[in-house]
């Protein structure tokens, strides 16, 4: 009796300690696959939104490993199954027939074969290829079977596909058929897929020169399968045999190498689908290396390009730089650099001063020379047109009406609207930047200036087309991945920055600006579209810009030396609008921007001044103006006179009777204005003078052009070591009329119609006085230093 219970209990104890190790081998089975099943780092892949590949970058161990593909082509499925796993649908994970069979044929035969299926390579891929043996073989055949509890016959077939080695530092078959073939493995034929499915087997038969005759033989061999199969006909199979073998490794595509350097940086090892639109990048590339071509004769050698969506945002061509050589900095992203910004900033200032009610589109604004607290600006053709339209003055870009605009407007209240429409790169306090911040003294990239105009376009447009709205974020950073949206906001009825009868005045300025040679009689074409576009170039002439921008799209341009190197030739006009201009003509032609009626007041406009009419002007025209350009103040310039029945002379009661005189509206400017407005408008008169018996109040007859008021003059040497002389210049509205000059009580000379004089000073502080044959006179107090 104790026999049979000592019998019992070592049954017992057999089968609890059997149990608990079946238990914990299924343990070990459930949990025996790694997760992830391959760690193995990848490519950064870059495709455009139709799935085209723009670049690619080598995985960090040095291989090119395409991330995992999703899905294989119907070619080289039926391929790779005929050629090492046939019966791969039907298994488990191991093929118990094809084993026994390799098994002795490797005891029997000198010869070596496999019989492991495709899920078991699979786990010898995420295993680093052990060396094989049977124990190793007998881990592989335990996790093969888990892999087959848990995946997918297609996740499986997709793991193999996505890491089987194809010869050298090639490793999937995405990656081989772009590296062999130069095409996506969608696109490859039967010939080509056969030749693909032989190579994981043997890859060291890819060898330029070597082993052609063993892979044509492996690959003839699987193709003839094939056809017997039924899989290919005859023909197919005929011309599979012609196809050309693989050789050595093809360079990957590299259409936008700058935009694939940025996507590692930020997306490493993934597979990236952007916005960008391949045959449009394509295009802009050779129009890059035309240019560039141009360009590297003056020894500019490089250059961006950026086109952005304008309602979406997205970006549809990145050019990072030219194709130019390592010396020359090719490998720089010049769309992210900040490069002195020139005058590209100007129409942000434009459409600022007409959103606060500062400015008129077509206000007179000052062009004379100027010195603010001893910065003293100038226009980039050195002249000076005493009154310009504030439009004009943007559009020919004329720095002191900028300067002066600035001023006025406000440097704080100016650099928070840079700010606010996500200029970053402007980064230091406005006083670090002070006025020349309109001229190029601060620094932002073309992602940003290009962002910034698309922004402009994208808040006029919405506005056009729904019901009169704005949004709160028109600013935002433009996007690269599909799928990637920008926030705009919420929708408002007040603009976030600008209104939309201000940035469409901008336009307005904008597409009037004189296009570079070869576009100047654009309207007369039919395939032409209406540009807003601006130029800008730095000081040095180290940058050269241009932007431009319709409703659908908005192009950034730079070009220059990436060292910072400047160049004669070097503007915005000549070497960067031409580049724009070709861009815009391989782009979908736009109709120009809508006027949107909503954000525009009707008024009645002064047409010599472009101020709202005052009551003393003549000529008046009705215009639409943004609806604060109500709050501006009515035309300064005209005003009432009265003169003598010649109308020779001023007159008023205290010299002429009061039944003789004659009432006039005058259009008038300062004296400094007038002394450089008439050079370029005939049409305009002086105020006839007093005459000499006429008590006179108030009327400014002379003004001094230069020295400048509060301006020290520094008194500069010759290469002689000779102090030079300094050149006083005046203004007189009668300029035939004589000028007696002092300095302090010192009688200097004379000057009758050009009322300059020349003189070497010894420095001092000394009271300058212009005395005119009439007795008026006028004084300012003058500091003169030598030059250190």
């Amino acid at each position: 009796m104790r026999g049979i219970q000592n019998y019992i209990i070592i049954k017992l104890k057999r089968h609890k300690i059997k149990s608990i190790f079946m238990g914990a081998l299924l343990l070990v089975w459930l949990f025996c696959l790694p997760k992830p099943l391959f760690k193995n780092p990848t490519s950064t892949v870059v495709e455009s939104r139709e799935g085209i590949l723009l670049g690619a970058r080598i995985a960090d161990d040095g291989q090119w490993r395409f991330p995992a593909m999703d899905s294989i082509p119907y070619r080289f499925e039926q391929s790779i199954l005929h050629f090492e796993d046939e019966y791969f649908y039907k298994h488990p994970g191991f093929n118990p027939v094809s084993m026994a069979k390799a098994l002795w044929q490797n005891m029997t035969t000198e010869t070596r074969r496999g019989g492991s299926t495709l899920t078991q390579q699979v786990i010898r891929l995420a295993r680093k290829n052990k060396e094989r043996s049977y124990f190793e073989k007998a881990i592989e055949i335990f996790m093969a079977t888990r892999l087959e509890a848990g995946y997918s016959k297609e996740e499986i077939l997709n793991y193999y596909a996505s890491y089987a080695p194809f010869g050298g530092n090639v490793v999937g078959l995405e990656t081989a058929s772009w590296r062999y073939f130069g095409i996506p493995s969608t696109e490859l034929s039967w010939g080509q897929s056969a030749s693909l499915a032989v190579l994981p087997n043997a890859p060291s038969l890819i060898f330029p020169g070597k082993n052609e005759t063993l892979l044509r033989t492996k690959r003839d061999r699987l193709l003839l399968k094939l056809h017997e199969k039924g899989i290919i006909d005859a023909l197919t199979y005929e011309l599979a045999l012609e196809e050309a073998l693989p050789g050595k490794p093809l360079p990957l595509p590299q259409l936008a190498p700058h935009l694939s350097e940025k996507i590692k940086s930020n997306y490493p090892g993934e597979r990236i689908s952007t916005t960008v639109e391949a045959h449009l990048q394509e295009k802009v590339n050779r129009i890059s290396t035309d240019h560039h071509y141009l360009l590297k004769q003056n020894e500019i050698h490089n250059l961006a390009v950026l086109i952005l969506d304008v309602n979406t945002r997205e970006v549809l061509s990145y050019i990072g730089n030219a194709p130019t050589t390592e010396e020359n900095n090719n490998f720089v992203d010049v769309i992210n650099k900040p490069r002195s910004t020139g005058s590209i900033l100007k129409p942000f200032l434009y459409a600022a001063a007409l959103e606060g009610g500062d400015i008129l589109p077509r206000t007179l604004l000052t062009d004379v020379p100027t010195i603010i607290n001893g910065y003293s600006p100038e226009n980039f053709n050195g002249r000076f047109d005493g009154a310009v339209p504030a439009d004009e003055a943007l559009s020919r870009s004329l720095n002191i009406p900028a300067v002066r605009t600035l001023q006025q407007y406000g440097l704080e209240r100016f650099y928070n609207r840079l700010q606010e429409m996500n200029l970053k790169q402007i980064d230091q306090s406005p006083h670090h930047y002070g006025l020349s911040l309109i001229l190029g003294g601060a620094e932002s990239s073309l992602w940003e200036i290009t962002q910034a105009y698309a922004g402009m376009a994208s808040s006029l447009n919405y506005f056009n087309s729904h019901s009169s709205q704005y949004r709160t974020s028109e600013f935002g950073t433009p996007i690269l991945r599909m799928g990637d949206e920008v926030s705009f906001g919420e929708e408002q009825f007040e603009p976030q920055l600008f209104d939309a009868g201000s940035i469409y005045k901008t336009f307005e300025a904008l597409q009037s600006v004189h296009r570079p040679e070869g576009e100047e009689n654009w309207q007369h074409f039919s395939n032409a579209q209406s540009i807003a576009w601006k130029t800008g170039t730095s000081f040095g002439f180290k940058d050269a810009w241009a932007v431009g921008v319709t409703p659908k799209y908005a192009v950034g341009v730079w070009v220059g030396n990436a060292d910072g190197e400047g160049r004669p030739g070097l503007t915005g006009i000549q070497a960067a609008a031409p580049l724009l201009f070709d861009v815009f003509d391989v782009l979908p032609k736009s109709e120009g921007f809508s006027m949107p009626y909503d954000a525009f007041a009707e008024a009645e406009i002064c047409h010599k001044s472009g101020h709202l009419a005052g009551v003393f002007c003549e000529e008046t025209h009705t215009d639409y103006i943004p609806a604060k350009g109500m709050r501006t103040e009515p035309c300064p310039y005209h005003r009432q006179i009265f003169v003598d029945a010649s109308e020779r002379y001023q007159v008023n009661s205290s010299c002429y009777d009061l039944s003789e005189m004659r009432q006039k509206h005058w259009f008038n400017l300062s004296p400094v204005q007038e002394h450089y407005y008439t050079n370029a408008h005939p049409e305009y008169h002086p105020l006839p003078p007093f005459k000499l018996d006429c008590l006179r109040e108030g009327e400014q007859l002379m003004e001094f052009i230069f020295p400048k008021p509060n301006e020290t003059i520094l008194l500069a040497k010759d290469f002689d070591t000779q102090v030079n002389e300094i050149i006083l210049q005046l203004a007189h509205r009668s300029p035939e009329t004589r000028v007696y000059w002092y300095l302090d009580d010192l009688f200097l000379g004379t000057t009758q119609t050009f009322h300059e004089w020349a003189f070497s000073p010894l420095p001092g502080t000394y009271t300058l006085t212009a005395v005119d044959e009439h007795g008026n006179e006028v004084k300012q107090l003058l500091v003169i230093e030598n030059a250190s």
